[in-house]
């Protein structure tokens, strides 16, 4: 493990690699400028739009990209299917620049080519969450305005009363009988696809709108989050940056004659910013091929990473745990992993230690933090610096991005000064669709203020420590969820936990966890609770603890659903 000193001095050595990196005249050469009324240090030389980024593909046309079941397609083949999908939005159901198209299926190739010929002509992908029941997906079809949406039976199935009452029209993918609407692909082939040339001439410039991606709460109306070409660009070529300057500060990573293209486990759903980003559109970036699955699901994941020499898993924490913790874990070929990344949500250090003695020792692990407002992007973290600092979620990934802690007033706080953590950069959203007053709440001066509570230590690592309206406060006591999750997480018996508050007539709230106990195992609360003595201050320990051998339950992010849990355990006490 890195000591400080050999930390700080990997730290100067990549800070000079990063401006080497973004010199004149590089790849990542960036420059100040004016966006949206804000100043900005942005990308110079990266596409400036989706539709010449996608063209990427024309490179490796012949390399697999797009896996799911049986079905296999090259990037030269996607390209084109998305073009002619382009041509059918426009000449059939007369999209236009700044149209709401909606996405409301489950992962499939047929997703993935929709929202690229959304976003080549200059009209808006709007990604919608595939667990939404009917009124939720009318909410989400009145309130972005879509003029079509592509789905699939089961949720055209919830939406057919929507559709007619709102006059919108609708393609179908993977139909499973005859349909009132077409099919996708009967659809996109159809019409020649448009060439470069066409594409070009919709004249798509980087601050037009690209996406509307639905927060992802589970009380109340989500909101849509506005996001650009620039906005979802910058994103991509961000994390491209920091992996290039990685390997050059550790050229060991670097794999120079791979045996297997670059591939990587599709497991989180394509409406989330990890799926439709960090996973599909990144892509492009690296000629990598995008296998996705029907759901998730430990033991077919360790199958098509054996099958498909899978050399990236990324998902939420909770996926590689799981992994971990299946029967066919040890009987499966993991040589093909590179990496096992994770994002979404914070990664208990328990689970870094096992991923480093379970996964292969060239599988290195990782953790980025970020949200849908910022396109994914805030800070990252992996390999020696992750195992040295394991309580981390990284520092701020360059060269464009900003991250600073605030206190209430607003004051910037020094290493060590706990507040709100702030991020500022071109990945930073135009604002909530429709929602001025809510976008003004959350953006100020360019600076979207993200609702979590961190600090920087003294070598510039962000530190979360919780939501803000996540914490419990017992008797004027604040108790961040998330310190006492990682340390029950790190009893033996224990396979995952949720901490939340519930409500205590003497004090206000008190700490309460719903815990998933591993197969077999017996967890007494006298034992958790002496467990805990030496881990937590007293008044941080739960008040109360309820085990149980059922995954908890989770939002369609694959995060927990805390709320549920809480909702649940309070309607629970109240029958008591």
């Amino acid at each position: 493990m890195l000591s400080d000193q050999q930390i700080k001095e990997d730290l100067e050595r990549l800070k000079d690699i990063a401006i080497a990196t973004k010199a004149k005249g590089s790849e990542y050469e960036t420059h100040t400028e004016n966006v949206m009324g804000v100043e900005l240090d942005v990308f110079s030389n990266i596409p400036s739009n989706l539709g010449k980024y996608y063209a990427l593909a024309n490179d490796f046309e012949d390399e697999c990209f797009l896996v799911y079941q049986d079905e296999r397609l090259t990037f030269g083949e996607c390209l084109t299917l998305s073009r002619r999908f382009a041509r059918a939005l426009v000449e059939k159901y007369n999209i236009k620049k700044g149209d709401r198209v909606a996405i409301c299926a489950r992962n499939s190739p047929e997703w993935c080519l929709a929202f690229m010929g959304i976003t080549q002509i200059g009209a808006i992908a709007v990604p919608m969450n595939s667990w939404w029941q009917g009124r939720e997906i009318e909410y989400g079809l009145t309130d972005s305005g879509s003029k079509l949406v592509i789905t699939d039976p089961p949720r055209l199935a919830q939406m057919q009363d929507s559709l007619t009452r709102l006059g919108i029209d609708a393609v179908i993918a993977k139909p499973e009988d005859e349909s009132h609407y077409p099919e996708f692909y009967s659809v996109a082939r159809g019409f020649e696809p448009y060439t470069e040339a066409d594409i070009a001439g919709f004249d798509v410039e980087p601050d037009d709108r690209a996406t509307i991606l639905y927060t992802s709460g589970s009380t109340g109306n989500p909101k849509g989050v506005l996001s650009s070409h620039r906005n979802t660009l910058s994103a991509l070529y961000t994390w491209k940056f920091v992996k290039d300057i990685t390997e050059t500060l550790r050229p060991e990573l670097v794999d120079e004659n791979p045996e297997f293209q670059p591939a990587l486990l599709a497991n989180v759903p394509l409406f989330h910013c990890t799926g439709s980003h960090a996973q599909f559109l990144s892509s492009f970036l690296y000629a990598r091929k995008f296998v996705m699955m029907f759901k998730w699901n430990p033991e077919v994941a360790l199958e098509l990473i054996e099958k498909e020499r899978i050399s990236i898993l990324h998902g939420v924490p909770t996926m590689a745990w799981e992994v971990m913790q299946s029967e066919k874990f040890a009987t499966t070929d993991l040589s093909s992993l590179r990496s096992v990344q994770a994002g979404g949500a914070p990664r208990p250090p328990e689970h870094l230690n096992l991923i480093t003695k379970k996964f292969p020792e060239k599988a290195i692990p990782g953790l980025g933090y970020g949200l849908t407002e910022t396109n994914a992007i805030g800070a990252i973290i992996s390999g020696p610096f992750y195992l040295a600092r394991p309580n981390s979620t990284g520092r701020p990934t360059p060269p464009v991005t900003n991250v600073r802690i605030v206190d209430e007033a607003g004051n910037e706080l020094p290493p060590g000064g706990i507040g709100e953590v702030c991020i500022k950069g071109p990945t930073v959203m135009h604002g909530y669709w429709n929602q001025p007053e809510a976008t003004a709440e959350v953006i100020k001066d360019g600076w979207f203020h993200t609702g979590d509570i961190g600090m920087f230590d003294e070598l510039g690592f962000l530190i979360l420590l919780d939501r803000a309206k996540d914490i419990v406060i017992r008797g004027g006591e604040n108790i961040g969820c998330a310190e006492v999750e990682y340390a029950i997480a790190e009893h033996p018996k224990v396979s995952e936990v949720s901490v939340y508050g519930i409500p205590d007539t003497r004090l206000g709230e008190v700490p309460c966890a719903t815990v998933m106990l591993k197969k077999n195992e017996v967890l007494e609360e006298t034992e958790i609770r002496a467990f805990l003595r030496d881990r937590l201050a007293a008044f941080k320990v739960p008040a109360r603890f309820f085990f149980q051998y059922e995954q908890l339950p989770r939002i369609a992010t694959g995060k927990i659903a805390k709320k549920e849990l809480r909702a649940q355990t309070i309607a629970l006490l109240e029958l008591a």
